[in-house]
């Protein structure tokens, strides 16, 4: 029999039904919000998106279930220079993260030799990986060209 593939919706309401919280229509709405875009985001950001779309949540709303979200397992919080900036787990490809010093741009980039050498330390060391993050810090090619120009 196909077992079902668990949506993020049903990891949510599993999640809130386990730890005795409310199945708020907020809750799902933040929810829905954050999947039905891709990339990094934060926390202001996400607060001006749902105001456009008359979603009706504060920003202790946002903060309070940002923090449900990242312990059920729906979200991941980095912290960048610029701040806390989070980024949804399902169906999200392994990464690593290259950001710009100048401009703030994240760019997602998958570093298989990376992958090759925590394998190794795995192997090695019989070390249980939870997770792993690599970022590299500079400046990118539209940076560059914008200041050689001036």
């Amino acid at each position: 029999m196909d077992e079902k593939r668990l949506t993020p919706r049903d990891i949510l309401k599993n999640y809130l039904e386990s730890k005795s919280l409310r199945k708020t229509p907020e809750r799902f709405a933040i929810l829905d919000e954050i999947y039905s875009d891709s990339g990094h985001f934060d926390i202001e950001t996400l607060y001006e998106s749902m105001k456009k779309k008359n979603y009706h949540v504060s920003l202790a709303t946002l903060y309070n279930n940002i923090d449900i979200l990242i312990d059920a397992g729906l979200l991941v919080r980095h912290q960048f220079d610029k701040g806390n900036t989070y980024e949804k787990t399902m169906d999200n490809i392994k990464h690593d993260h290259f950001i710009c010093r100048q401009c703030g741009k994240i760019y997602e980039v998958s570093l298989s030799k990376v992958n090759d050498v925590k394998d190794e330390v795995v192997q090695k060391y019989g070390f249980d990986v939870a997770s792993h993050f690599l970022t590299v810090y500079g400046i990118c090619s539209n940076c560059k060209e914008l200041k050689n120009r001036k």
